[in-house]
């Protein structure tokens, strides 16, 4: 059978393929603690008492039919309320639309932006940029950044590569590391697409930045949020925001995300996703539009939420930290926001106990698997080469006991390795 070039040479989700098999391996009764998918188990995390009352009392009105197109007027300006008051982006109800949660606003924002041949710049390790570019017939140029800077992006790795771009994809904090960025680093890059952006003749497509912040709302301890706009104003014009409710209120399944930026851009993602038909189920667009600007609901969900979260990355970034003190070539990052932890295993070229040297992180993955009962997933399922030694823990689907009770497994078929 023949199919678009496009179709014949897509690349499926590394991580879903990896989390399905794990789940296929929990409901034969395998016991797997699995940090694979970013998602949430729902009797560990479940979303909000009054969201999922909101969301019971808008079906029971009937709310079933058609949404409009760019979403529910009340949850646009809902979205746009919450963003100015809590991030201080004056944004009106006009500049946000509404989706079936931020992977259509991405997708959008690719086609409204990006033409054949167009170059996107992007980290890596970086979620799905790649397969984005591909969808969209972008020339992607990844750029590759170091653990010494946690991860993120500099201005210096960047600088080389802007020139000529049509898009810069920037994620804060970051999947898949859970790690954000500076004040200082963010400016300077900021600065970088202004200045880019002021070298190009009138009527060239300027540079734009795609900005994922879609887990702004989950940092720890003295961790801050950075954005461009609040930073550089001048931004504005080139700035598409990616946000919504699926990562801070644990409503991965509840299908509400929204992106905001200028009105032309905004409206030609409209469009292109009243074509796909990718919006939000119009109850629950009513439901968030009810749940956000109940301050208190929230404020009280999300302390203990993060709270919870938090423990969760400690308690594995702990338990590295004392298998790195015992010996161990393990290491990790402290956790700094989203819902995963960065974790280094340098084993790969050792040998297991059935005699089989690991020469690739997906080697080494599906021994963790089946020695360790323990699932994560290698960065080069995000853009990295296949050897380098640093995997995403993902801790939304597990309890902090299951995490307990991995780490001794973990150190133990480490231990077992030769």
């Amino acid at each position: 059978m023949q199919v678009s070039r496009m179709a014949g040479s897509l690349i499926g989700s590394e991580i879903i393929k990896i989390g399905n098999e794990v789940n296929d391996m929990i409901r034969k009764g395998e016991q797997i603690c699995n940090l694979t998918i970013g998602d949430f188990d729902p009797t560990i995390y479940p979303i909000p008492a009054e969201l999922k009352d909101e969301i019971t009392r808008a079906y029971e009105a009937g709310q079933t039919n058609y949404p409009p197109a760019n979403g529910m007027a009340a949850l646009r300006e809902a979205a746009a309320a919450f963003t100015r008051s809590r991030l201080g982006l004056e944004y009106s109800a006009a500049d946000f639309l509404v989706a079936g949660g931020s992977r259509p606003l991405i997708y959008a924002t690719y086609l409204a932006l990006i033409d054949p041949g167009d170059k996107v710049v992007f980290p890596v390790p970086s979620w799905n940029n790649n397969h984005y570019c591909h969808l969209s017939g972008a020339e992607a140029v990844m750029v590759e950044t170091r653990p010494e800077n946690n991860f993120m992006p500099t201005a210096e790795e960047l600088a080389p590569h802007l020139a000529g771009a049509t898009m810069l994809a920037l994620c804060s904090p970051l999947n898949p590391t859970g790690t954000v960025f500076s004040r200082e680093d963010l400016e300077a890059i900021c600065d970088l697409v202004l200045a880019e952006n002021e070298r190009r003749e009138p009527g060239e497509k300027p540079l734009y930045l795609l900005y994922d912040q879609i887990y702004w709302l989950l940092t720890f301890g003295e961790t801050a949020h950075y954005d461009p706009v609040n930073l550089r104003p001048a931004l504005r014009d080139y700035t598409i925001y990616i946000d919504g409710i699926s990562k801070c209120l644990a409503a991965t399944g509840v299908r509400v995300g929204y992106a905001f930026g200028p009105a032309p851009v905004i409206d030609k993602m409209k469009a292109i996703l009243g074509h796909v038909g990718a919006w939000a189920p119009k109850a629950e667009q009513v439901a968030v539009a009810h749940y956000l600007p109940a301050t208190t609901a929230v404020d009280r969900y999300l302390s203990t939420f993060k709270h919870n979260i938090q423990r969760s990355l400690d308690t594995l970034h702990e338990g590295l930290q004392t298998m790195k003190s015992a010996g161990l070539p393990v290491d990790s990052m402290v956790p700094m926001g989203a819902i995963y932890l960065t974790a280094r295993l340098d084993v790969l070229g050792r040998t297991t106990p059935a005699g089989q040297v690991l020469t690739s992180t997906k080697e080494l993955t599906s021994y963790l698997i089946s020695e360790a009962r323990l699932a994560l997933v290698p960065f080069s399922a995000f853009g990295t080469d296949d050897t380098a030694p640093w995997f995403r823990m993902s801790v939304g689907g597990a309890s902090l006991e299951a995490i307990e009770a991995a780490l001794p497994r973990l150190q133990s078929a480490l231990e077992a390795l030769r």
